[in-house]
C-alpha cells in the first residue's frame, strides 16, 4: 500500500461516496463497501489519508459484526480478502479491479433500507455531551440531575440520537423529535438494541483493558428485519480509552479519532471546509492509536 494511503477507491460505476466509504452496487441485493483511508472530524473530510485506517476499520467491523449477531442480525457477509467471499463476487466486473490492498478494506454487504437516524449510546460524559452539560445541565436536550464531572460514567447508559446529514453537521435529536421522525415503535426498537449492543461491547472491551466511552450505530431493514448496518464499534464511530489512563475529572488519552479532533480544536478553524492540513506527527499518532485499538480489543495484528 502507498505510504500515503488510499484516499479514493477509483473503481468504475460508484453508487455512493460517503465521508469514508465508497459504495458500489453489485446487484439488487448486494453492495461492495470500500473503506478508504479518508478521515473526517466535525463532519468535514480531511485532505490527507490515514494509511491502513480503512483496513483497520474493516477488520474491526468484521470482528464486531460476528461477535454481536446474537443480539441483532447485520448486513455483513464477508471481506473481499476472504477467498469464499471473493468467489461469491468473482463474476461481477468490479472483482477484476480489486487488488490486494482494496480487498482487505472491502466489505460485501446486504442492501438495507436505512433508517435515517444516527443511534448514539453514551456511557460516560465526554465530547459534545460534556460541552452541552456544562452549558445547560442537559444532554441531547434532556435534563441531567446528577452533578457530573468530565469523563464520569453515567448512572445508566443513555441513548442520544442525532440526524444523519449527507452534507454538513449532524444535529442532536430529543426523544420526542426522534419519535416524530421515525415513529414511537421504531424508536423503542433502535433504542433497546443500541443499548444492548453497547452494554455487550462495553463489557467485552473492559475485559481487554479498554473503555468504550460512547459509540454510534446505524440500522436498516433487510427482508423486513431490523439489522445493524454500516460499521460496528470502530475508532471512527466510537471513543475508546485505556483503563490504565482513566480518571474521572479529566479527559483520558483517546484511542480513536478524538486525537485528531483535539488537535483541530487548537487550530484557528471554524469547522467548515476546507480543514487545516494535518501535520505528519498528528497523522502518525492517529495511525498508532487506531492500530493499538484494533490489537488491544480484537487481538488481530496488522
Amino acid at each position: 500500500m502507498s505510504q500515503r494511503g488510499i484516499y479514493n477507491s477509483n473503481l468504475p460505476n460508484i453508487s455512493h461516496k460517503g465521508k469514508v466509504r465508497d459504495t458500489y452496487e453489485l446487484n439488487d441485493t448486494l453492495l461492495l463497501m470500500v473503506i478508504t483511508d479518508r478521515i473526517s472530524a466535525f463532519d468535514v473530510v480531511m485532505n490527507k489519508a490515514v494509511p491502513k485506517k480503512g483496513e483497520i476499520l474493516a477488520k474491526m467491523s468484521e470482528f464486531w459484526f460476528k461477535k454481536t449477531n446474537h443480539i441483532i442480525p447485520n448486513h455483513f457477509i464477508g471481506l473481499a480478502s476472504d477467498p469464499k467471499t471473493f468467489e461469491m463476487i468473482s463474476d461481477f466486473s468490479i472483482a477484476k479491479d480489486l487488488d490486494e490492498d482494496l480487498k482487505k478494506r472491502s466489505m460485501v454487504v446486504r442492501k438495507a433500507k436505512r433508517i435515517d437516524v444516527e443511534c448514539i449510546v453514551r456511557g460516560y460524559i465526554t465530547g459534545s455531551a460534556w460541552s452541552e452539560y456544562q452549558r445547560t445541565k442537559t444532554v441531547n436536550k434532556i435534563p441531567i440531575s446528577e452533578n457530573l464531572i468530565e469523563a464520569e460514567e453515567f448512572p445508566e447508559f443513555i441513548f442520544t440520537p442525532s440526524t444523519k446529514a449527507e452534507v454538513g453537521h449532524d444535529e442532536p435529536l430529543s426523544p420526542s423529535e426522534t419519535k416524530e421522525l421515525i415513529g414511537e415503535d421504531l424508536y423503542n426498537q433502535v433504542k433497546l438494541k443500541s443499548i444492548e449492543l453497547y452494554t455487550y461491547a462495553h463489557e467485552f472491551s473492559r475485559s481487554k483493558g479498554m473503555i468504550l466511552a460512547d459509540t454510534k450505530f446505524e440500522f436498516g431493514f433487510i427482508d423486513q428485519k431490523l439489522s445493524l448496518i454500516d460499521e460496528a464499534l470502530t475508532p471512527d464511530s466510537s471513543r475508546f480509552w485505556s483503563i490504565n489512563d482513566y480518571r474521572p475529572g479529566k479527559s483520558p488519552l483517546p484511542y480513536d479519532k478524538q486525537y485528531l479532533r483535539n488537535w483541530l480544536l487548537t487550530q484557528d478553524w471554524n469547522k467548515q471546509p476546507p480543514a487545516p492540513e494535518m501535520p505528519e506527527d498528528v497523522l502518525e499518532k492517529t495511525i498508532e492509536k487506531y492500530i493499538d485499538c484494533l490489537e488491544t480489543i480484537t487481538g488481530i495484528k496488522l
